[in-house]
This record gives structure tokens, sequence and C-alpha cells, in this order.
């Protein structure tokens, strides 16, 4: 055989072996891509889950409150309204700032409860709480879970060289469900039993 058709042949082979390693690497970080994306997806319908769960409690504890503060419209009136912008928002962002609203009319209602100590030991009103309570733990911990995954797939989606593609597959970063004033969050509401 001449020289120069081995040497074409192994290039070609060189050549072939390569795009073969960059098919199976393309492939590997499609369906770990996927994995990822679907897990922050799992995530996010996690918290979706747990807000809607305490959006459920909101109306009762509001006719708890109502049943001994009847006078306290303009608080009802704000839980309400941060009640629904929760349960309306459809991305982190959005979630963000309706988390932050919720968190200061939760504290504003369980303000005007401590002005009545029979509400305070009311048994529904203490069950209401400590439920309310849990539910803000699984938010929090969800929120965790969620803001991991994000790192996780955005980190994965911006190293190189994974970036030069990425995008192309269809895989952009992912907002973080970061409450828009951590200062609302920064003490839960409290409970007293």
């Amino acid at each position: 055989m001449d020289s120069a058709l081995i040497g074409i042949l192994i290039a070609a082979g060189i050549v072939v072996l390569l795009l073969i390693i960059f098919g199976i690497y393309l492939w590997a970080t499609y369906n770990s891509l996927v994995t990822l994306k679907v897990r922050v997806d799992e995530a996010w319908s996690d918290i979706t889950v747990q807000l809607k769960r305490r959006g459920d409690l909101i109306p009762n504890i509001i006719s708890t409150v109502k049943g001994y503060a009847t006078h306290e419209s303009g608080v009802f009136e704000s839980v309400t309204k941060a009640r629904a912008e929760t349960l309306s928002a459809t991305s982190p962002a959005e979630a963000a700032v309706a988390e932050s609203h919720m968190q200061k009319s939760l504290k504003s209602i369980f303000a005007v409860a401590e002005a009545y100590p029979q509400l305070q030991s009311s048994q529904n009103f203490l069950q209401l709480q400590s439920e309310l309570v849990e539910t803000e733990d699984k938010i929090q911990g969800s929120r965790r879970f969620y803001n991991g995954g994000v790192r996780e797939f955005n980190t994965k989606t911006t190293v190189f060289p994974n970036t030069l593609f990425s995008k192309r597959l269809g895989f952009t970063s992912r907002d973080f469900f970061e409450v828009a004033e951590p200062s609302a969050i920064a003490e839960p509401p409290r409970v007293q039993f």
C-alpha cells in the first residue's frame, strides 16, 4: 500500500474516533442536563405545593383571628392580597416578591393575634399556627433543595466546553428562588404555646 494512502486512512480513523468521542460526550452531557432540569422542575413543583398548602391555611387563620379582632380589616386584606399574589406566582422571581409580601402580612396578623389572649389560647388557632410553622419549614427546605439544583444545573450549563452548546440544545440558566427582601424572612412568624 502506498504510504500516502495509509496516512489518509490513519487521519480519517483519528477524525472518526474524535467524532465518536465528541458524540459520546455530547450525549452524556445532554442526558446529564436533562436529568438536572427534571430535578430542578421537580423541586419547583415541591415549592409550589408547599406554597399552595400555606395558601390553604391562610383563610382558616384569617377566619379564626377575625372572630376575635373584627376591626382589623386592613390586616386581613393585606394577608388575602399576599396569599393571592403567592398563589398566582409562576416564576421564582415572582414567587420571591410574593414571599416577601406574605411574610410581612403573616407577621402583621400574628402581631394582631398577640393582642388577644383568648385567641392565643384557642385550640384551633394553636393548631393552625403549628401547621403554618411546619409548612414554613417545608417551604424553606424545598427552597434550599431547589436552589441547590439550580446551582448545579447552572454550573453544568456554563462551564467550558458545555457553554458552547448547552444553549443550542435548549438549556438556559434558571433563576434562584431568593426572597426579594431577606429581612422579611429573617425572623419567621413566632408561635407561642
